[in-house]
């Protein structure tokens, strides 16, 4: 999508959709605040919404150091472990 947004038939084009089934695509991202809908008449404009995702890759890089510092402590024990024996 362009800066300007997409219409559904462009997004509809690459792929053998119907325009009613990349509605119901659009919708489901919509209800998850990725893209944003507006109308002019009959025509319906996708664009892009990048927060939600920004959102969820700080959390996920949050959680992933958290994780790698986790998983080093087990490394450390299990090779204290294995020169115990």
């Amino acid at each position: 999508m362009s800066a300007g947004g997409a219409v559904m038939s462009d997004l509809a084009e690459p792929f053998a959709m119907s325009l009613e089934a990349v509605s119901k695509h659009v919708r489901v991202l919509e209800k998850a605040r990725l893209v944003r809908r507006t109308r002019n008449g009959r025509t319906h404009r996708c664009r892009l919404r990048p927060e939600p995702l920004k959102d969820a890759a700080r959390v996920l890089t949050q959680l992933a150091s958290l994780w790698n510092k986790r998983l080093d402590s087990l490394e450390r024990f299990l090779l204290e472990l294995k020169g115990a024996e």
